[in-house]
């Protein structure tokens, strides 16, 4: 099969337990190439456990998930940048005291290749690599549209741009999966609806498959080709928003009763 047609994301039998508690229970799906995929659920669901698997921060089973064809079992989580996964945090994971491109820069250190004494010497080739990072900086604030906001220390911008500057510093990660953390939360409704956009726009730009975890209902179907639905630490259904919005188990576990 040709890498077209693999998913990029393949998770199977995925369970997780702290202690006696059971956080993920037999959890298999594919996220298709290419598209832009949801996880929503109930508080508790799962999400971010599932989230922080992905991220290696939680411990999985082997051959729990393979990305783009890579068992992440034996990945270590700093080299989850490296082998392209990118991803925001709901509670923004942001340097306040650094400039927008700054921070965006951040992003992009993995793919660093001086050597700290080149760096510590301010030898040319360390200086050459800055300035390479600072200039794929710009442009991501020029897409994400804070290039206006560039020289400004983070802790003054407004919590939504805020959230974009976190969108730029992971895809100056150059990552093929890019995972969003709730990314609608705590904007008002004229910031989601551009955030839409701008998810639907890098994502043709840069060739990405997207995942996101979001409570926003309207956001996810508007947005998403593609949706999986967790209840209690399981996947209780999958599918194409429309298909869901009739899924009777989808109902009961928002509704809290059958339908």
């Amino acid at each position: 099969m040709s890498a077209a047609g693999t998913p990029m994301l393949t998770v199977r039998d995925l369970g997780v337990r702290f202690g006696g508690i059971v956080a993920l229970k037999s959890v298999s799906f594919d996220v298709p190439r290419g598209e832009i995929c949801g996880v929503i659920g109930p508080n508790g669901a799962g999400k971010t456990t599932f989230f922080n698997c992905l991220s290696r921060l939680n411990p999985i089973p082997a051959d729990s998930i393979r990305f783009d064809g890579v068992s992440l079992h034996e990945v270590d989580p700093s080299k989850i940048a490296g082998l392209g996964i990118g991803r925001t945090f709901q509670n923004l994971a942001l340097f306040g005291s650094l400039t927008v491109l700054e921070n965006v820069m951040l992003g992009g250190h993995h793919r660093a290749r001086s050597s700290w004494m080149a760096d510590s010497l301010r030898l040319p080739s360390s200086r050459r690599e800055e300035e390479r990072f600072r200039e794929e900086a710009w442009e991501l604030a020029g897409i994400v549209g804070l290039q206006d906001n560039a020289d400004q220390k983070v802790s003054d911008l407004p919590f939504g741009f805020q959230k974009r500057v976190e969108l730029a510093r992971a895809l100056a990660a150059r990552p093929k999966l890019l995972l969003l953390d709730e990314p609608a939360a705590g904007l008002i409704h004229d910031e989601v609806e551009a955030l839409g956009q701008l998810v639907r726009d890098v994502r043709q730009r840069f060739d990405l498959t997207v995942l996101m975890v979001e409570h926003n209902m309207g956001f996810i179907m508007k947005l998403c080709e593609h949706v999986v639905v967790f209840n209690f630490g399981e996947k209780i259904a999958d599918g194409d928003p429309a298909s869901l919005q009739t899924n009777e188990a989808v109902l009961e576990a928002y509704l809290g009763a059958p339908q």
